[in-house]
């Protein structure tokens, strides 16, 4: 073999992905790591603010200042989402949704219009989504209610729970597009149960009999 033969053999090949192309690949993985984490902290304060808000508001304390501020995280989580991390939207879906239910109840709890997903700064996806959230937590409002013997009130949160569930009714689309198929199914039956446990209530009311038997045991 000739010495130029050998130093053919001894160099070595050029490199299948050039390194400067697979530098930029690390750093746009690292871009995307570091997004992802600023998402989750966005999200996990949003979830936890909405989450404080509406067990304060079922505690019958005054939710205007955390509602302000569920609302402020809710619009800056929504638009930070579609300006620096729209590959990784859905990892907000869940704290969106949550967000939008605080906001409703609040809304629904003070007897007030509903503000529209205009209003909150999101998208109607996650909107529809907290809507049919806020079907369980007016169930809960509305056995509240029935525990102190306001009738008047429980009637008032069954009416609308009714007008929530319409509204959900009003939309039919595929999952892909918005899981929305699920709460209302669920809305259905937990209409169908207040409805029942109010009426009853009036009933007993109406006899003066007892009303201990209307609530026990019942979970909302």
């Amino acid at each position: 073999m000739t010495s130029g033969s050998r130093r053919s053999a001894s160099r070595a090949p050029p490199p299948i992905v050039p390194e400067a192309t697979l530098r930029g690949v690390e750093r746009h993985l690292a871009r995307r790591e570091a997004r992802r984490a600023d998402l989750y902290e966005r999200a996990r304060r949003l979830r936890r603010a909405a989450q404080t808000a509406m067990a304060h508001l079922h505690e019958g304390r005054s939710v205007s200042r955390e509602v302000a501020a569920v609302r402020r995280e809710l619009a800056a989580l929504a638009a930070w989402v579609v300006e620096v991390a729209p590959s990784d939207a859905a990892l907000a879906h869940d704290a969106l949704q949550e967000g939008v239910e605080a906001c409703l109840l609040a809304n629904l709890a003070a007897d007030r219009p509903l503000p529209g997903p205009e209003a909150l700064g999101v998208e109607p996806e996650s909107y529809l989504l907290g809507l049919g959230d806020t079907v369980g937590e007016l169930r809960r409002l509305a056995l509240s209610a029935l525990a102190r013997d306001r009738l008047d009130e429980a009637e008032r949160r069954l009416g609308q729970l009714e007008s929530v569930y319409r509204v959900l009714l009003r939309f039919e689309t595929t999952r892909a597009i918005v899981p929305l198929k699920p709460k209302q199914d669920a809305a259905r039956g937990l209409v169908e149960k207040t409805r029942g446990e109010v009426t009853l209530a009036r009933l007993l009311h109406r006899a003066r009999l007892p009303r201990g038997s209307v609530t026990e045991g019942q979970a909302p």
